[in-house]
């Protein structure tokens, strides 16, 4: 392992650097940090580019078994200061340790016609997010999908970065486990998944159907709207049917991380009442 002591090494200033959209998109890297995200990142089939520790860090069984495992696989392990960790962290009281990673190109044509897992089998499940802006909602939505075997997550060009660190936390590793296409036309990427057969439902207050009524058996994408406006007028157009959540309480609407999560496990429901 090399020793960093200065905040003024290259590497250091790489990784200050990264906690700017304009930084990441430039170098096409990001970081994580904590040692449960960083080993779900070394299970995976991530590209890792450095891991950077503090000195203390290894006193930590968790990130101990953590750096065994960096060394395994033949990792770049870099150990600073306490200090120089510091002034990387995003975190009020750091792990101390984060990783560099390249960011994923998942391409969406591939994407859609990629052999389907889990609750799919033959059929493909994705959800579809139209300018969701909160770190938080977007991490949940992208662990969601994860959890309930969704082939992907298409992000439009308008949604809060996926690789924010607040993102990041929030998906709690599933970054690393669902393939994520970030979309510069929305119109285009419904227009694809639809020469797929594959049956768009947006969510929408005043969707004619209520979620449950909709057939999620066969390949579905589900719209997940801005938490304010909703989805927009031309992503409206080309779904294939507005779909609804009951509301019976005094509340307007639902969360849309909630709201995500009830309509991704939908397909999970009705395909076990097939059985």
């Amino acid at each position: 392992m090399r020793f960093i002591s200065s905040e003024n090494n290259d590497l250091i200033k790489k990784v200050k650097s990264l906690k700017l959209k304009k930084y990441r998109e430039l170098r096409k890297e990001f970081f994580v940090e904590g040692a449960r995200i960083v080993k779900e990142a070394l299970m995976s089939s991530a590209e890792i580019k450095e891991i950077i520790i503090s000195e203390k860090a290894s006193e930590n069984e968790d990130i101990a078994e953590t750096i065994c495992m960096a060394i395994k696989l033949g990792c770049d392990i870099y150990t600073v200061s306490e200090t120089v960790f510091k002034s990387i962290s995003e975190t009020t009281n750091p792990q101390g340790i984060l990783a560099t990673i390249k960011m994923a190109d998942y391409d969406l044509e591939e994407m859609i016609i990629a052999k389907s897992i889990d609750v799919c089998k033959c059929d493909k499940y994705f959800v579809i997010l139209d300018e969701i802006k909160d770190p938080g909602n977007m991490g949940t939505i992208i662990r969601t999908a994860d959890a309930a075997g969704f082939n992907g997550v298409i992000v439009s060009k308008g949604c809060v970065d996926v690789y924010n660190p607040k993102v990041l936390r929030s998906t709690m590793g599933s970054i690393f486990h669902i393939p994520i296409n970030l979309s510069q036309d929305l119109s285009y990427a419904l227009k694809e998944i639809k020469t797929q057969n594959i049956r768009v439902y947006a969510a929408h207050t005043k969707g004619n159907l209520y979620y449950y009524e909709a057939d999620m058996t066969q390949s579905t994408a589900i719209v997940i709207g801005n938490e304010a406006f909703g989805i927009s007028d031309k992503t409206m157009e080309s779904a294939d049917e507005l779909i609804s959540i009951p509301i019976t309480g005094r509340a307007e609407s639902l969360n849309a991380s909630v709201a995500a999560g009830i309509l991704m496990y939908e397909p999970l429901r009705q395909k076990k009442l097939c059985k």
